[in-house]
């Protein structure tokens, strides 16, 4: 039996020439392929395994509130936080900056309630609906006086608050 000699064609060599680089192009596609893949995968291991953890310290902190929780409701309630909020503030064509401003200053007026009892609070709503009322507020010339629209005392207090410029 005789094998032809297809070593000596041109054609032949030029076939298993690109038959050999197709190869290594093709392994090198799909090492690619293949990196690219494993990248997309550990890049979601790792955040699901960040979301497992956060999702587990979330479980045991709420188990530990849950046992807290008859110690807390034997406790009185407190003011935590207080959030300052203007309404119509448009109106006097304040910028945000300033807004934040008299927040801010309207915040450290009454921040002395924070931590003290909620019915305290509440029994001397009159007492600070005056402090906040009657004391202006100077930024830039301009003094601002404010009228309270709405309060809510409860363990995040809330008080929203009307500005009117001086006369």
């Amino acid at each position: 039996m005789h094998i032809p000699p297809y070593h000596r064609q041109a054609t032949w060599k030029r076939f298993f020439a690109g038959a050999f680089f197709g190869g290594i192009i093709a392994y090198f596609i799909l090492i690619y392929m293949y990196g690219t893949m494993y990248e997309k995968l550990l890049a979601e291991n790792m955040e699901l395994t960040s979301q497992l953890g956060d999702l587990k310290d979330q479980n045991e902190a709420l188990l530990k509130d849950k046992e807290d929780l008859n110690e807390k409701t034997k406790a009185p309630l407190t003011v935590s936080s207080i959030d300052i909020k203007i309404a119509e503030g448009e109106q006097l064509k304040m910028d945000r900056l300033i807004e934040l401003q008299l927040e801010e200053m309207v915040k450290e007026e009454i921040d002395h309630l924070i931590g003290q009892e909620v019915a305290t609070i509440s029994k001397s709503d009159q007492l600070l609906l005056s402090a906040i009322e009657n004391k202006g507020f100077t930024i830039d010339d301009f003094t601002y006086y404010f009228e309270v629209k709405k309060m809510t005392i409860a363990t995040e207090m809330e008080v929203t608050v009307s500005p009117r410029l001086s006369d």
